[in-house]
């Protein structure tokens, strides 16, 4: 792939280095993930408004310790602050996801843990009743690591990919003991018995897209193949018929010891580039409509050994996402990085990294200089604008360390939108849809996805960078492939997309 076919949409510089300031000390409790070999993996964080108040709140998951919800309370453009809110203590946690389950324009939880998954129904006011059972959600007592959502075709409820790590009753285990895999898809108002998607190689993280632009929706796994199970490697399946594609369809076959998923157009033709961390390499795919190509070393996006210090050992990326943190138009990328546990092959000293993205391109680490390379055992993470003044600001949940937030104070940033899309019906969120916004300067697109990242993600409006762009106009392909009109919005500003 050229490096001039990646996304440039402004061809002008940041008008600065990106800058945060760390807000954890203004946390109400502190919150750390924890545990043993079990809890080594996990450590996910969602983010959502769990209120109706347009805040994101978050829900970390804890390990041996409880999960946290933290209620946003940040005043527009001011420093972030928090509240603890009271929940049902949850031990066991590893990730959870925010989704839209029952359609009520109120966001649920679904929770992963190790033992029961938990579904979690919002009453709207950030408190929640189970409601695992009332759907027929059969819970089992794997460890689950990873999980996506998406509405098929005439169906209510969501279809749910529940991705299961190691089978610890194996008598084998932990070494080659991947445990199965499952599709839980709707049976009228509840779910069906679970359906097997083997083999299964320890996914760390699934992602539901419809990454041809198609209008055919796949599943994507993201495996922890060599740590436990040498011959494995990443997936997709498609759903209808169920069925894992392989070479014979074009699907040549990835190996890597996959953490997490990022997704994201960087070229500009609208279908979603592909970010996959990993111990070592971390890998930035090209989509090129009918398959996935890695891009070349030079785009800088490889993030396979720490760039600060003296440990020159590899790296171990997990949660990655893509957002444009300054505002210029090209999406950036946030990588959070640590440690397994002790693993001596693999550095020990590992910062997060911030890749921004130039003008040509390619990438350029600037997490030292933004102030977030910490070098904690980082797991799960996201970019979302918790103070509502138009910049992504960076949740990172630790392993053995306390949950870090920092505020976004990137100087002269651009102008921006956000996009929320909604429908009547099943599928209030719109998950499936794309959402594309026009410039003077190209078309950025962005797909709305429950899933992906690791053991944890977020559901909100889409955020935009606009560059120096003071007009843009919006449209929506929502789900079932229907094409909105192009609309003008008014830039630096939020707008809710309702289809009627």
């Amino acid at each position: 792939m050229r490096l001039a076919a990646l996304l440039c949409l402004t061809g002008l510089p940041a008008l600065a280095d990106p800058m945060f300031v760390e807000r954890s000390d203004a946390l109400p409790v502190e919150h750390i993930y924890t545990g043993g070999w079990d809890h080594f993996v996990g450590g996910g964080v969602a983010i959502f408004d769990c209120n109706g108040d347009a805040r994101p709140d978050l829900f970390a998951a804890g390990g041996t310790h409880p999960a946290t919800l933290l209620v946003n309370r940040s005043a527009p453009g001011g420093d972030i602050l928090f509240d603890a809110a009271k929940v049902p203590e949850i031990t066991a946690a590893t990730g959870a996801y925010p989704l839209d389950i029952d359609n009520d324009d109120v966001l649920d939880l679904f929770v992963l843990r190790l033992g029961p998954n938990l579904l979690l129904r919002g009453k709207g006011d950030c408190t929640f009743e189970d409601a695992t059972a009332a759907l027929g959600i059969e819970t089992g007592a794997a460890w689950t690591t990873a999980f996506t959502a998406t509405w098929e075709p005439g169906q209510t409820l969501p279809t749910l990919a529940i991705g299961n790590y190691v089978d610890q009753d194996h008598p084998d285990a932990p070494f080659g003991t991947c445990d199965t895999n499952w599709l839980l898809r709707p049976d009228g108002g509840r779910y069906g018995a679970p359906l097997p998607l083997d083999p299964g190689f320890c996914p760390l993280s699934m992602l539901f897209s419809d990454w041809r632009r198609g209008g055919e929706v796949m599943l994507r796994l993201s495996n922890d193949r060599q740590y436990y199970v040498r011959d494995g490697y990443e997936q997709m399946w498609t759903l209808a018929p169920l069925r894992e594609l392989g070479p014979d369809d074009g699907w040549d076959r990835l190996q890597l010891w996959g953490m997490g998923i990022a997704s994201r157009d960087l070229s500009g033709d609208g279908r979603p580039e592909v970010m996959l961390t990993s111990m070592g390499d971390q890998v930035l795919m090209t989509n090129t409509g009918s398959g996935f190509a890695p891009t070349p070393y030079e785009v800088g996006a490889t993030a396979h050994r720490p760039f600060t210090g003296d440990d020159g050992r590899p790296s171990t990326g997990w949660h990655a996402e893509f957002g444009d943190v300054d505002n210029d138009g090209r999406a950036d990328l946030f990588i959070a990085k640590g440690n397994v546990d002790q693993m001596p092959d693999m550095a020990m000293a590992d910062p997060n990294n911030l890749l921004m993205q130039r003008a040509d391109g390619t990438f350029e680490e600037k997490a030292d200089v933004a102030g977030v390379a910490s070098d904690h055992r980082g797991r799960g993470a996201g970019l979302a604008d918790l103070n509502a003044d138009g910049r992504l600001d960076l949740v990172v949940v630790n392993r053995r360390a306390p949950l870090q937030v920092w505020q976004n104070a990137t100087r002269g940033t651009d102008n921006w939108l956000t996009v929320d899309p909604r429908q009547s019906g099943a599928n209030r969120r719109a998950v499936g849809a794309f959402v594309e916004v026009r410039t003077a300067a190209g078309t950025q697109a962005q797909e709305v996805t429950v899933g992906g990242g690791h053991a944890g993600g977020q559901a909100g409006p889409l955020h935009f960078g606009l560059g120096g762009a003071e007009t843009a106009e919006v449209r929506v392909i929502w789900p079932d492939g229907t094409a909105g009109d192009w609309q003008a919005v008014a830039v630096n500003n939020a707008h809710l997309m309702r289809r009627d």
